[in-house]
C-alpha cells in the first residue's frame, strides 16, 4: 500500500509539472532542467524511473520547447534503452520518444535511426515485464512511421520479424499486444509495400497471418462478428483476427496483384478446401478483403471462379461460413462493378431464395444477408425490374409483420437501395412504403431511434428517385415530420438525416421549405455552434466571433474549421453545411471552401483524405458550375491541382524514398485518386465557355491519353473521361468549334477503343464517339462513313448489352447532329435485326425524342415489314409507346 501510494503521488506531481510546462515554457524554469538532468543520470534505479516519468509527462504536455535539447535527450535514450533490468525506466523513455517524434528535424534523423535496433530489444524485455506497458510503448512505431518513415526503412525487416515474433509467441500474450503487432505490419505495408516485397517479407507475414485468420474461438465463444448482437458498422472490433484481415486488405490495396496472388492464393485455396469451418471462413474473408484493392485484377481474370466459390459457400452446412460468404458477396457487389452485375440472372434467384429461408435465423446473420442483397441491388439499375414484386413483397412483409426493430431497419435500408436502382418503377409500392415510414417517424420511443434514422435516409432517397410528380404532394408533410423529430429528440444522427431530407426535398419541391426556413436555419446554426462530442482546433477563438456573425458567415467558418475527430456530431455538422450551402452567400462560401480544398490536395499526406477532398470539390463544381469559377485565377488553380494529381506531384503521391516506387504498379488508391481528379475535367469544361477552358484542356488531355497504354482500368478511365469532356462541350459556348479541333486528335484513340478486347473500354469508347458526333456536328461529317462502318462491324458481333445500348445512343446522336450525314436506308437495311434493341433504347434519350419520332415515322413508312417485325419482338409496354409515337400527327 505504501509503494502504491508513493507511485500515485509521483504520477500526480509529474502531471502537475506537465500542466505548468504547458503554460510556462521550460527555459523559464531552470530548476526543472536541473532536476531532470540529475534524476535521469542518477545511479539509483528508482531515481532514474522518477526522472524519466517526469520527463515523459512534461515533454508529452509541450514537446516543441524541448527541441533544442532533442539531441541530448536522444543520446540519453540510447543509454536508458540498454538498461534492461529497469523496464519501467525503458517504458517512460519510449513514451518520451513517442511524444518527441513528430517534432524532430533532419539533424536528429541519424540519431533516431540508430536507436531502432536498441528500441526493438528494449520492447522484447518490456513484453516480459509488463504487457500493458509494452502494448502502449509499441505505439512508438506508429508515430515514427507517421512522422518520418525514412527512419524505419533500413530496419523494416527487423521490425517485421519482431512483430511476427510477438504474434507467434505463446498464448499468454494479450490480444492488445497481438493487435499492436499486426497493426504495425499493416502500417508498414501501407507506407513501404515495395520494400516489404523486395526484402521477401511477404511470405513470412502471410504464414503468420493465416493461422490468426483461421483460428477457432475458445470453446463456447464466437468471433465478435458472428455474435448475435454484432453490428456491421461497429468499428470497435479490436480482435487479432480482425487485424489479420486488415493486413491482407492493406496488401491488396498497396501491392501488385500478380505478386500478391502468387503467394496468397495457395493459402486461401487450402483454407477453402478444409473440413474446418473456421478455415473455410478465413478463405472467404480473404477473398472478401481482396475485392477493393485488387478489383481490376479480379474483374478481368478471376471473377467467375471467385463468384462460384462464394455462391457455393451460401449452401454450406455451417452458418459461420455462410455469413462469411454473404460478406464476400457484399464486398464483390460493392467493388467489382459493373462486371459483377452481369451475373444478375444467377445471383438474384440465389439471394432471393436465401432471404426467403431466413425466418428463423439469428438477426446477426440476417444483417449479413441484407448487406449482400443491398450492395448487389444498388448497382442493378433497370435489371432489377423482374425481381421487384418478390423483393417488395419481402420488404413490405418485414415492415408490417416483423416484431424485431432491427429487421424493420434492414428492410427500410434495403428499400432505399431498391429505389436507387428501380427509380420510377417503384411507384406501385410507394404508398405502402410511405405509410410505414410515417409510422416509424411519429413513434417517439427511444428504441426507435436507429430505425427512424434509417427511415429518414430512405425517405431522402425516395425524394430524389421516385419522380417529382409522385413525391411533391408529400414534400411539405415530410419537412414537417423532420422538424417535429428535431424539436422532440436531441440526437446528432437524427439531425444529420433530417438535414439530408431537407436537402433532397429542396430538389423536388423547394417552395415547401419557405414557410420553415427560419426554423430550419435556427436548428442548423445551433448544430454548427455546438461543441458536443467534438474536439476542434482553435474552437474557443472561433466561438468568440459567433455573436457578430451572420448566417452566411457561420456557413463559411463551419467549412474552414478543422475537426480532430470523426463521430456522429461531425457528420451532423457536415450535413448541416451541405444544406446551408443551398442558402445565401455562395461566393463567400466558395472563397473559403475552394482554396481550402486546393491546399489539401497539394499538402495532405493521406490519399484517402485527398480523394475525399477531390470528390467534395467535384460536387461543388457540379452544383455551382460557373459560379464556382468567377474568382480570378480559380479556373487556373483548379486545373493546376488536377494536373498535379495526374502527374503525381502531390504530397500524398510521394513514394517516400524507394528508388523503384514509380516503376512498379501503383496501388488501387493511386488509381482512384487520379480518377477523382479526372472527373473534375468535364465539370470544368461544362462550367465555362470552351474558348476559356481550351488552354487548360490542351494541357490536361495528354495526361488523360497517356493512360491508354496501361491497364484495362486505365484505358476505361481514359476513354470514359474523354467522352464526358466531349459531352460537356455540347451545351457550352464555342463547344462545337472546340470539339471539331479535338476530333483529329481523339478519333484514332476512340476508334482503337471500340476495338478493345475489354467490354468496358468498348462501351466507353462508343459513348465517346457518339458524344464527339453530337458536340462537333457537321465538323466531323467527313468521318461518318468510317464511324458507321465501325459500328456496323461491332453490332454484328457484340454480346454486351451495355455496349449495344451505347452504340444505339451514338447512332441517335449522329442522326440528331447531322441527319444528312447518315444514310438511313442503308443503316436500316443492314441492321434491321438490331432495331428491336435500337427502338427500345431510343425512348431513354429525352434530348433526341423529336428527331427520333420523325425517324420512326420514316422507318414505318419506308420499311413497314421490317418495322413490324421489330415491333413484335418488343415488350408490350414499349410496343404501345412506340405505336402511339408513330401514329401521332
Amino acid at each position: 500500500p505504501v509503494s502504491v501510494s508513493r507511485h500515485t503521488v509521483r504520477h500526480s506531481l509529474s502531471q502537475l509539472s506537465a500542466v505548468m510546462v504547458k503554460h510556462e515554457t521550460p527555459d523559464r524554469w531552470p530548476a526543472l532542467f536541473t532536476l531532470l538532468n540529475q534524476s535521469t543520470k542518477s545511479n539509483n534505479p528508482m531515481d532514474r524511473q522518477v526522472g524519466l516519468l517526469l520527463l515523459s509527462k512534461v515533454v508529452e504536455s509541450n514537446p516543441e520547447p524541448f527541441k533544442p535539447h532533442y539531441r541530448q535527450l536522444l543520446q540519453l535514450f540510447g543509454t536508458v534503452l540498454q538498461d534492461l533490468d529497469n523496464p519501467t525506466a525503458m517504458y517512460y523513455c519510449i513514451l518520451t520518444l513517442t511524444a518527441m517524434t513528430a517534432y524532430t528535424g533532419t539533424e536528429e534523423m541519424n540519431l533516431m535511426r540508430s536507436l531502432i535496433p536498441t528500441l526493438i530489444i528494449a520492447l522484447r524485455h518490456l513484453i516480459k515485464a509488463d504487457q500493458d506497458q509494452a502494448s502502449e510503448a509499441m505505439e512508438v512505431f506508429d508515430e515514427l512511421m507517421e512522422s518520418e518513415v525514412s527512419i524505419m526503412v533500413p530496419h523494416i525487416a527487423e521490425i517485421v520479424h519482431f512483430c511476427l515474433e510477438v504474434r507467434k509467441r505463446n498464448t499468454t500474450l494479450t490480444d492488445s499486444l497481438r493487435v499492436k503487432a499486426l497493426s504495425c505490419i499493416a502500417f508498414l505495408i501501407r507506407l513501404k509495400s515495395k520494400t516489404v516485397l523486395k526484402q521477401k517479407l511477404l511470405n513470412p507475414i502471410l504464414q503468420t497471418v493465416f493461422p490468426v485468420l483461421s483460428a477457432a474461438p475458445p470453446p463456447g465463444e464466437e468471433d465478435p462478428e458472428d455474435e448475435e448482437n454484432s453490428n456491421e458498422d461497429d468499428t470497435d472490433n479490436e480482435s487479432p483476427k480482425h487485424f489479420a484481415a486488415q493486413v491482407i486488405d492493406t496488401m491488396a490495396l498497396h501491392m501488385p496483384p500478380e505478386k500478391l496472388f502468387h503467394q496468397l492464393m495457395p493459402l486461401t485455396q487450402a483454407c477453402l478446401a478444409s473440413d474446418n469451418p473456421y478455415k473455410r471462413k478465413a478463405g472467404l474473408m480473404c477473398l472478401a478483403v481482396l475485392a477493393e484493392g485488387c478489383a481490376d485484377h479480379i474483374r478481368t481474370k478471376m471473377l467467375s471462379s471467385m463468384l462460384q466459390t462464394v455462391c457455393q459457400s451460401l449452401s454450406d452446412s455451417n452458418q459461420v461460413v455462410r455469413s462469411a460468404g454473404l460478406f464476400a458477396l457484399g464486398q464483390f457487389s460493392e467493388h467489382l462493378q459493373p462486371e459483377v452485375s452481369k451475373y444478375c440472372a444467377e445471383l438474384m434467384p440465389l439471394l432471393l431464395a436465401y432471404m426467403s429461408a431466413l425466418n428463423q435465423a439469428k438477426i446477426g446473420h440476417v444483417t449479413k444477408a441484407f448487406y449482400a442483397l443491398e450492395n448487389f441491388l444498388e448497382n442493378l439499375g433497370s435489371e432489377i425490374e423482374p425481381y421487384l414484386p418478390t423483393l417488395m413483397e419481402t420488404m413490405l412483409s418485414a415492415l408490417s409483420n416483423a416484431e424485431n426493430l432491427k429487421l424493420k431497419e434492414l428492410a427500410v435500408s434495403a428499400i432505399g437501395a431498391i429505389a436507387n436502382a428501380a427509380k420510377e418503377k417503384l411507384v406501385p409500392y410507394f404508398l405502402p412504403v410511405i405509410e410505414s415510414l410515417k409510422g416509424f417517424l411519429t413513434d417517439t420511443r427511444d428504441e426507435m431511434r436507429s430505425l427512424q434514422t434509417q427511415a429518414l435516409d430512405t425517405l431522402s432517397v425516395l425524394a430524389r428517385t421516385i419522380g417529382k410528380e409522385v413525391f411533391s404532394p408529400l414534400a411539405a408533410e415530410c419537412v414537417q415530420l423532420g422538424l417535429n423529430l428535431t424539436n422532440a429528440i436531441d440526437d446528432p444522427d437524427l439531425r444529420r438525416c433530417t438535414y439530408s431530407l431537407f436537402s433532397a426535398v429542396s430538389t423536388v419541391s423547394p417552395d415547401c421549405l419557405n414557410p420553415h426556413l427560419t426554423a430550419i436555419t435556427t436548428i442548423m446554426l445551433l448544430s454548427l455552434k455546438s461543441t458536443e462530442g467534438v474536439t476542434v482546433s482553435q474552437w474557443a477563438s472561433w466561438l468568440q466571433t459567433l455573436p457578430i456573425l451572420t448566417t452566411q458567415d457561420l456557413a463559411v467558418y463551419s467549412i474552414s474549421t478543422q475537426f480532430s475527430v470523426e463521430n456522429a456530431y461531425i457528420d451532423e455538422k457536415e450535413d448541416t453545411f451541405v444544406l446551408l450551402f443551398l442558402c445565401p452567400a455562395l461566393q463567400k462560401l466558395l472563397g473559403v471552401v475552394l482554396p481550402s480544398f486546393l491546399e489539401a490536395v497539394h499538402s495532405e499526406r493521406e490519399r484517402q483524405v485527398v480523394m475525399g477532398v477531390l470528390e467534395a470539390m467535384n460536387a461543388v463544381l457540379k452544383a455551382c458550375q460557373g459560379e464556382a469559377l468567377q474568382s480570378p485565377g480559380r479556373l487556373q488553380d483548379i486545373s493546376q491541382a488536377i494536373r498535379d494529381v495526374l502527374k503525381k506531384r502531390t504530397v500524398c503521391q510521394d513514394g517516400g524514398g524507394d528508388e523503384a516506387d514509380e516503376d512498379e504498379q501503383q496501388a488501387e488508391y493511386d488509381a482512384m485518386l487520379q480518377e477523382f481528379a479526372g472527373e473534375g475535367i468535364p465539370l470544368l469544361a461544362s462550367a465555362v465557355p470552351a474558348e476559356t477552358f481550351q488552354p487548360y484542356l490542351n494541357e490536361l488531355l495528354p495526361l488523360i491519353m497517356n493512360k491508354l497504354s496501361y491497364t484495362v482500368a486505365d484505358r476505361s478511365f481514359s476513354v470514359g473521361t474523354l467522352g464526358e469532356i466531349l459531352q460537356s462541350l455540347v451545351n457550352v459556348s464555342g463547344g462545337r468549334a472546340c470539339a471539331g479541333k479535338l476530333s483529329n486528335q481523339l478519333l484514332p484513340v476512340l476508334v482503337a477503343g471500340v476495338r478493345d478486347c475489354d467490354s468496358e473500354v468498348r462501351n466507353n469508347s462508343v459513348f465517346a464517339l457518339g458524344a464527339l458526333a453530337q458536340a462537333a456536328g457537321p465538323l466531323v461529317a467527313q468521318d461518318y462513313p468510317m464511324m458507321l462502318s465501325l459500328f456496323s462491324n461491332l453490332l454484328s458481333k457484340e454480346q454486351d448489352r451495355r455496349v449495344i445500348d451505347n452504340l444505339c445512343a451514338a447512332l441517335c446522336r449522329m442522326i440528331m447532329s447531322n441527319m444528312e450525314g447518315v444514310p438511313l436506308e442503308q443503316v436500316l437495311s443492314t441492321h434491321v435485326h438490331s432495331w428491336d434493341v435500337i427502338l427500345g433504347h431510343c425512348l431513354c434519350l429525352p434530348e433526341t425524342q423529336n428527331t427520333l419520332v420523325m425517324l420512326l415515322r420514316d422507318v414505318a413508312q419506308r420499311h413497314s415489314q421490317e418495322f413490324e417485325g421489330a415491333m413484335k419482338s418488343l415488350p408490350a409496354e414499349q410496343k404501345m409507346k412506340l405505336t402511339g409515337a408513330v401514329s401521332q400527327s
